[in-house]
């Protein structure tokens, strides 16, 4: 107990208090670098400074007693299934159902609600409501839950999203009459609250109806209803947690994929589950189709940008003076001060790994080499035998190159770009050793709230649908055939203050992909080092919902089912399993090793 820290008794106090919230003793607690998450018992929450400021500390305990609320007042299963198809509807519903049982906690605990108050504080800051301008620039599903909680608690409108919500209030109003005032009668009960809030999502004319058939969906399950503490719905809750905190976290209302994509998301998890996707689907990760034009994107991506013309591929220096650089890259290593032995050890067990994979034969029945054991008897009966000899064959490697594509948005600041920068540093150090060829290559945009992009497109006189409304920068960290030594340095950049924008995966996803089919190696590998969906907030706001979402899932089953590419991503902070089949989540420096050696390794042990 001496040498326990602060950060140490806060969270064993912190575990403590959410398993008693959630009656749920296996709950478990953990620091997160970057935006809250929950996946079943496994909480992610702020991580506060050393000395515990008490505002930093509130955030913590408001993220954990709000993920404890949910195991306690949250039934997934009966979520689920009164769930609306439309996207924007889905998002308000899985919004209100939070307010639902955070209100039961703030109103019925009287030390939870400052917590909860600074989680919803800190939630907001991130939301697109706190820049909103316009009306239509205000993300509906943040609106009415902060109307909804203020009318459930009385807590008022956190004052970075004020302007936001007043801009739609009346209008909201003017449409739901007293449909708040109703659902505040229903807080306890999870499945009449629903379809009160179904009832008001309808009377925002955001979802239709149900059906004739559809109204007996419910039969049978009433009982299931009242325990939402049960312990039968807790897996279901790691498979669908993921996706609303993605959408919480990050202010993008994803949640609502079409049923294509839902299909597509159960068959990545199937392959998933398996531990061997290539098994399930024997052209996934193949170079199958070699005379396929691949250069040629599909007709069905349904994507566009307004304009390329601001648009900028860079090397890392020329973001950046020498002396910068240096800087930057120095602050990078002070960051891997302590982690030398994580990456002498993975360096060691990566190369040992990678090295099987030139598997060894042997030539046997030679006249010359090594002694064969097997031969021995024929030497002693027949010592003038020749043939008792064998030779070793080694095979050879396929030649290899892998590009690590990493997100370079304004989520990722602080410790997740740190740990990104810190996986790439590794990998290319390690895979260079065992004669891969690496390629390091980082995403983000040129400015926020669409740039030039943006500028134009009001100077044309705002056309609908423009598509992509922000200016991109792809940027160079290291070519493939660059020596580590030589491209060191140039990974420091991501340290730089300003550089972390927004992020527009599909497109980046593209252009990475085009990079490697240029190469002449015969195995090709793409690593994504991202913390989640795609998020640009001048896109999203003049573009259909789930715009960048869509696009990057196109993408990826694109290059999954039909590339030579391999392609894998690896989480920071964040699970990636809802886009990528062959992907992990890490949060922390101290996971890098387990999961760069099983990620590569299992890539190069595909078949090509």
């Amino acid at each position: 107990m001496a040498d326990q820290t602060p950060l140490d008794l806060f969270k064993q106090a912190l575990t403590g208090t959410a398993r008693a919230i959630a009656h749920e003793p296996e709950v478990e607690v953990a620091w997160s670098a970057d935006s809250p998450t929950q996946s079943g018992k496994n909480f992610r929450v702020p991580l506060p400074g050393r000395t515990l400021p008490p505002e930093q500390a509130r955030e913590a305990r408001g993220f954990a007693d709000s993920f404890a609320l949910k195991l306690r007042h949250h039934n997934e299963k009966v979520h689920a299934k009164g769930a609306p198809p439309e996207p924007i509807a889905r998002a308000c519903y899985d919004a209100i159902e939070r307010v639902r049982y955070e209100a039961v906690g703030s109103t019925r605990y009287s030390g939870m609600k400052g917590n909860l108050d600074a989680a919803v504080e800190l939630r907001t800051a991130s939301d697109p409501i706190a820049r909103a301008n316009e009306a239509k620039e205000v993300p509906l599903p943040t609106a009415l839950s902060l109307m909804l909680r203020e009318a459930l608690t009385g807590e008022e409108i956190p004052d970075r999203a004020k302007h936001g919500v007043e801009m739609v209030r009346e209008e909201i109003l003017s449409r739901i009459g007293t449909d708040m005032e109703e659902l505040a009668g229903a807080l306890d009960d999870q499945r009449a609250f629903q379809d009160l809030t179904l009832d008001m999502l309808r009377h925002l004319e955001l979802t239709l109806p149900d059906s004739p058939e559809d109204e007996g969906r419910d039969d049978g399950d009433d009982e299931e209803g009242e325990k939402p503490e049960d312990d039968q719905d807790s897996d279901e809750e790691d498979e669908g947690e993921a996706q609303p905190q993605e959408s919480d976290a990050r202010g993008e209302t994803v949640d609502g994929e079409a049923d294509g994509d839902a299909e597509q998301d159960a068959e990545g998890e199937q392959e998933m589950s398996d531990g061997d996707p290539s098994d399930e689907d024997g052209e996934g990760m193949q170079p199958v189709r070699p005379n396929r034009p691949w250069t040629d994107l599909p007709e069905d991506f349904d994507y566009k940008h307004y304009t390329d013309q601001f648009d900028e591929v860079t090397e890392a220096p020329e973001l950046c003076d020498h002396e910068e650089l240096d800087r930057l890259r120095a602050y990078l290593d002070s960051q891997l001060a302590g982690l030398q032995g994580i990456v002498t050890r993975l360096a060691n067990r990566l190369q040992r790994r990678l090295m099987a994979q030139q598997n060894r034969s042997w030539d046997f029945d030679q006249e010359e080499g090594l002694l064969d054991a097997a031969r021995l008897t024929r030497v002693v009966v027949s010592p003038g035998h020749a043939l008792s000899y064998k030779i070793e064959r080694d095979t050879e490697f396929k030649d290899t190159v892998v590009t690590l594509l990493i997100d370079n948005s304004g989520s990722m600041r602080g410790r997740p770009i740190s740990i990104a920068a810190i996986s790439a540093d590794i990998m290319a150090r390690t895979l260079e050793r065992c004669g891969v060829k690496t390629e390091i290559l980082g995403f983000t945009t040129r400015a926020w709230k669409g740039g030039q992009s943006r500028e134009k497109w009001l100077a044309d006189g705002r056309p609908a649908n423009p598509g992509r409304l922000n200016d991109l920068r792809h940027i160079v960290y290291k070519k493939a055939d660059e020596p580590w030594r030589r491209a060191r340095r140039n990974l420091g950049l991501m340290m730089r203050e300003g550089l972390l924008k927004e992020n527009i995966d599909g497109e980046a996803l593209l252009w990475a992909h085009s990079r490697l089919l240029a190469r002449p190696e015969d195995r090709r590998i793409l690593m994504v080092i991202s913390d989640g969906a795609p998020v640009d907030d001048s896109t999203l706001s003049v573009n259909q919902a789930g715009y960048l979402e869509s696009h990057l899932r196109k993408v990826i089953e694109w290059i999954e089912k039909q590339s030579p590419v391999q392609l894998a991503a690896i989480g920071i902070g964040h699970d990636v399993t809802r886009y990528y089949k062959r992907s992990v989540t890490i949060m922390d420096v101290e996971q890098l090793g387990g999961t760069i050696i099983e990620q590569l390794a299992g890539l190069f042990e595909v078949e090509g």
